[in-house]
């Protein structure tokens, strides 16, 4: 399916319409994020130690239907170890996220912020970056004098103990849940489209409910590739993914002047599970940019090896 102008205008807007921001130079910008002196292994091993243990027949579950994912306590312990050789510490990295409003969306980012301290939020409905170029100019300003920021994006789903894609368990609540909620609302107002049922609408003007409007615009390109899905909730984030991922690194490109000693980009597909199991993560990017903005080393098969 063809972009539609407002499509086209919301992906130019989202990328490109603000003036990065490029810190101006200060004495000192020095920050102590994480006080204490244990690395980040250290950390997420006392993280790890209060999540449960691994269920069998969760993890066959997961990885059966998104192959390549790894329990969040993998995950987090590898990157640890991975950022730690080149120089990222507790004290001298900035962790910011793209992730959406969903709370299950938060354990992911809970669990970083106890290793790298508070996060810089870019993210909205989805895990669309709506922050922007001028968001991500404000983050890289907050950076510690040579230090680094670890950026983590992705939209995410939910996969329930029966094995229903979409669905999740939650705490406190019988009906087994949407996930995610805004994803779906967009996948269903796509499939009204393309089954020609309904006509494309002017929500994306209205601010009371403008970030699910930019979601709605945004899955537009992939109308066939959902319809054409054996499974439409499976590839939906995926689909959402490769729209994020587009504009995340451009905005990324747009405020490389702002790095610092440098920027580890850590993208993919958040898996969450009830309340008693691991959520999980499919990571798809995994890249480090050095001072100068350049992509100079894929960690990818670092982290899913």
């Amino acid at each position: 399916m063809k972009l539609s102008l407002a499509s086209l205008a919301l992906l130019a807007a989202s990328a490109s319409a603000f003036t990065a921001v490029t810190p101006a130079g200060r004495a000192s910008t020095s920050l102590n994020i994480l006080a204490g002196t244990q690395s980040a292994t250290e950390r997420v091993a006392n993280v790890m130690a209060a999540r449960p243990e691994e269920n069998e027949a969760i993890d066959a579950l997961v990885k059966k239907n998104f192959p390549g994912a790894i329990s969040n306590k993998a995950m987090e312990t590898k990157i640890a170890s991975i950022l730690e050789a080149k120089g990222f510490t507790p004290a001298n990295t900035l962790l910011c996220t793209s992730l959406c409003c969903d709370e299950l969306a938060r354990n992911l980012e809970d669990d970083l912020n106890k290793v790298y301290g508070h996060n810089f939020n870019l993210g909205g409905l989805s895990g669309f970056p709506f922050a922007g170029n001028t968001g991500f100019g404000a983050m890289s300003a907050h950076v510690p004098d040579d230090g680094f920021c670890l950026l983590v994006h992705g939209p995410h789903v939910g996969i329930s103990k029966d094995g229903v894609i979409g669905k999740v368990e939650r705490s406190g609540i019988a009906l087994v849940d949407n996930c995610c909620g805004s994803a779906i609302a967009a996948s269903n107002y796509l499939k009204g489209i393309t089954d020609g049922g309904a006509k494309i609408t002017t929500k994306l003007q209205q601010f009371s409910d403008f970030q699910q409007g930019a979601v709605q615009e945004l899955i537009l390109p992939h109308g066939k590739r959902l319809n054409d899905a054996d499974n439409r909730m499976k590839e939906l984030p995926y689909a959402l993914y490769d729209s994020q991922d587009i504009l995340v690194r451009d905005i990324i490109n747009g405020g490389k002047g702002g790095i610092k000693q440098g920027l580890a980009l850590l993208s993919g597909i958040q898996i969450n599970t009830g309340p008693d199991t691991l959520d999980y993560f499919h990571p798809l990017r995994f890249d480090y940019y050095d001072a100068d903005g350049n992509v100079v080393e894929s960690m990818i098969d670092e982290l899913s090896s």
